[in-house]
């Protein structure tokens, strides 16, 4: 008797666990019942899996009408989403890769800082077994409606799960790239809502910079940047820590000592740069500059002392990276960027974006360390 009560309780148990395993649509057969994961829900709606799983995630590169369709479908096939395992990767799951956008040409790494950067997201991927796809992409060049770059085909073959933004892009490409994929932007922000970004704290190191000159007994001192076919924030950043270390020393502050920076004024190539730096230097008694790069400043460097003026002693300059000087070129004194700190947080931060694609925006500031060289001295007296 004792036995038949313990075998009515596990028949009991055992059908209550069929039912509460059973699809909520009765008009579904019971024998031969696939599995129900996301590959099913992708089959019945005729969807990617990618798409599937986005949705059920409520990534916002997915629409809602898409994404109700989706849960819906989960819901009605009785899916449930095991705790604990979205955007963790298996062995048998497929690979994670991350498209890294370049925004210079191919073979520009003159002067360049996205070397470093790549190191540290190269050596972070091996971390994070992530696979990398690198593209170079010439900002100017880039544009969104014609579809045909690399980036764009990588897209429209769900290819990359997220995608690293180095340099400046238009706004309207970062926009559409945003849309389709989780996105980190490297050294430069954009407006798009979901792009999280990790850059320099760029004003303050430039306060810095300022600073070490006036100490040194600077009073007249401009700035300058070049021009680029795609104007980034990086600039006027390092320009606003210009203008609050003027006023914070309560130094005369001259709009004409200001290069390359007010969009209203006729931009100047690098040579018309230099000519306006000797004028400056000739005509007003500017006695340095602040470059917003050591790209920029180098060349100044050459090009000022093969035009007779002395560098540090008619003009002192700073630079910005901290990059090595070129052959034959003393070390301009600049603030050095952890660029390969810079690419791992990327990295970092673009996988946790994928499996967190609700999570807020981020922005990651990193701080920049000053590097004395051999281009400041106090001013000659005039």
């Amino acid at each position: 008797m004792l036995h038949s009560v313990y075998f009515l309780i596990f028949a009991q148990r055992a059908l209550a666990i069929f039912q509460s395993a059973r699809p909520k649509n009765p008009n579904l057969p019971l024998t031969f019942m696939p599995s129900v994961n996301q590959e099913l829900i992708a089959t019945r709606l005729k969807i990617s899996r990618a798409t599937v799983s986005r949705s059920l995630a409520n990534h916002p590169a997915i629409s809602a009408e898409t994404r109700a369709l989706v849960q819906s479908m989960a819901e009605e096939l009785g899916y449930r989403q095991t705790p604990g395992r979205v955007g963790r990767r298996t062995k048998t799951s497929r690979a994670l890769t991350i498209g890294v956008l370049i925004g210079v040409p191919e073979g520009s790494v003159t002067m360049a800082t996205f070397p470093y950067i790549l190191k540290g997201i190269r050596e972070r991927a091996e971390v994070e077994k992530v696979t990398l796809d690198v593209c170079y992409q010439a900002p100017g060049d880039f544009h969104p409606e014609t579809g045909r770059q690399t980036v764009f085909r990588h897209i429209r073959g769900n290819d990359w799960r997220g995608v690293i933004l180095i340099y400046p892009f238009a706004e309207s490409a970062v926009d559409m790239i945003a849309r389709k994929l989780s996105t980190v932007a490297v050294l430069e922000s954009y407006s798009h809502p979901g792009i999280d970004i990790i850059d320099t704290d760029d004003a303050s190191a430039i306060v810095t910079l300022v600073d070490r000159l006036h100490t040194a007994g600077h009073r007249r001192i401009g700035f300058l940047s070049w021009d680029y076919p795609i104007g980034g924030h990086w600039v006027a950043r390092r320009f606003s820590g210009y203008v609050e270390a003027i006023f914070n020393h309560g130094l005369e502050f001259r709009p004409d000592w200001v290069l390359n920076v007010h969009k209203q004024i006729p931009r100047l190539t690098p040579t018309g740069v230099t000519d306006a730096v000797v004028r400056k230097i000739k005509e007003d008694g500017v006695t340095a500059w602040v470059c917003a790069a050591d790209h920029q400043a180098y060349p100044l460097l050459h090009e000022l002392e093969a035009r007779g003026i002395r560098v540090p002693d008619d003009c002192s300059i700073t630079g910005f990276d901290g990059l090595e000087p070129p052959v034959g070129l003393r070390r301009v004194t600049s603030m050095r960027v952890p660029h390969e700190h810079i690419g791992s947080s990327a990295l970092t931060r673009l996988v946790n974006r994928i499996q967190h694609p609700q999570a807020p925006r981020r922005k990651i500031l990193v701080e920049a360390q000053l590097v004395d060289g051999e281009s400041v001295v106090a001013p000659l007296a005039r």
